[in-house]
């Protein structure tokens, strides 16, 4: 798969649609807290501006309703933070495709960006819409997508777009043909042990990557609210831990795939388990053959980060998804911590899977250590699986 990228095509002195992924968490004054997606798409609006380009920007937000605005989704924080960080001045669409923002986008000189509202103001962009994407591909002469974190969604900005130019006017941005180069490089040839974690509450968000990272690994760590599948599986008693029953077919199928490969999976050996789920109730670390009837298990306990920590030491490739347990809470954070803080302190190449990892990695204040930290859970998840991302097989070069 060759991936048409922004440094072979020519932008000079054009007009560029740039899909980015500006969905940041905020706090409840509208601060934006975490501006590290944004950050990351300041190369590829760099390059275009040092190429004499005039820059439409577009991203979601949120979630809101669709085909209304709502002020509190409104990507206004955005382009304040994007003009304290590039120091050029940002206009900012009052739409999406209404006459006044097309006009806007006509009249857009070189040297100059604007960001356009929330793209889920309108209904359309969800459900691919046709009209939409022909309306969106109008502003501009050539389309990037550096929005990997919504690859995997065949939306109106990211895959239906597209569609209006052809190979030589569209082209993935730095961030986007980063974060594919990275997945498949460690997916595909891995400097080894490669050593995958893989945590997160549930065993059906991770089937599917599982299966394929299975014949790929040399390890495989499974921790989180997924691992009590596996261990009931295998006969333990749980407790009122997260279990999804009918997939526990699938954990054994797993289970004996890595047996007759060689591959050391490794599950918790004892958990920090609680009386409810909440940060108030009572809590005790128990092995997991000693889950008290009514409890629940809640982050993975000290042995088992004992274990886990010795499993990674001698990893060339960590490929880590998921966190260890419920670590918005702090009373059930510790492992996630841990894992953290000795995958960080590892040699090896570590790659971060998006979403909830990324934040755990922030808080732990392990970002800098890291290889590379996606800034896309779902998308991440889905290349880790195999699969092509609609936003991507749109810019292959056939």
């Amino acid at each position: 798969m060759k991936l048409q990228e922004i440094k072979n095509i020519d932008v000079a002195g054009k007009k560029v649609f740039i899909r980015c992924d500006f969905n940041v968490p905020v706090d409840d004054f509208q601060n934006i807290t975490d501006d590290r997606r944004i950050r990351s798409a300041l190369n590829t609006i760099r390059y275009c501006i040092d190429n004499d380009c005039a820059v439409i920007l577009a991203s979601h937000f949120g979630r809101p309703k669709g085909g209304e605005f709502e002020e509190k989704y409104s990507l206004k924080p955005i382009a304040k933070r994007l003009h304290t960080l590039l120091k050029i001045d940002i206009k900012m669409a009052s739409g999406i495709v209404d006459d006044e923002t097309l006009s806007m986008a006509k009249e857009l000189k070189s040297g100059e960006i604007m960001l356009l509202e929330n793209l889920r103001f309108e209904k359309g962009e969800t459900k691919n819409d046709e009209a939409l994407s022909a309306k969106l591909a109008s502003m501009a002469e050539i389309y990037v997508n550096d929005a990997f974190g919504v690859s995997h969604r065949a939306h109106s900005s990211v895959e239906g777009i597209a569609k209006h130019f052809d190979i030589e006017h569209k082209a993935a941005g730095f961030l986007l043909a980063k974060e594919i180069e990275f997945f498949h490089h460690i997916v595909h040839n891995p400097q080894r042990p490669f050593v995958s974690v893989v945590g997160g509450s549930k065993v059906s968000g991770k089937l599917e990557a599982l299966y394929n990272l299975v014949p790929k690994v040399d390890k495989i760590l499974i921790g989180g609210g997924m691992a009590f599948t596996f261990l009931k599986a295998l006969g333990e008693e749980v407790g009122n831990s997260l279990v999804e029953d009918d997939l526990i077919p699938e954990a054994l199928k797993i289970m004996a795939q890595a047996k007759e490969l060689g591959v050391k999976l490794y599950l918790p050996v004892d958990v920090v388990a609680a009386e409810a789920f909440n940060s108030e109730a009572f809590a005790k670390v128990v092995t997991t053959k000693e889950i008290p009837t009514g409890w629940m298990g809640l982050d993975i306990g000290p042995a088992s980060c004992t274990l886990f920590e010795e499993a990674l030491a001698d990893a060339h490739t960590i490929l880590w998804n998921g966190p260890m347990g419920v670590y918005e809470m702090d009373k059930f954070a510790k492992g996630s911590f841990k894992i953290s803080h000795a995958i960080a302190a590892s040699y090896a190449t570590t790659v971060v899977g998006g979403g909830d990892t990324a934040d755990l990695v922030r808080m732990t204040g392990d970002e800098e250590s890291m290889t590379f930290i996606s800034t896309g859970g779902g998308a991440s998840l889905e290349l880790i699986e195999g699969k092509i991302l609609p936003g991507v097989k749109a810019l292959v070069i056939e």
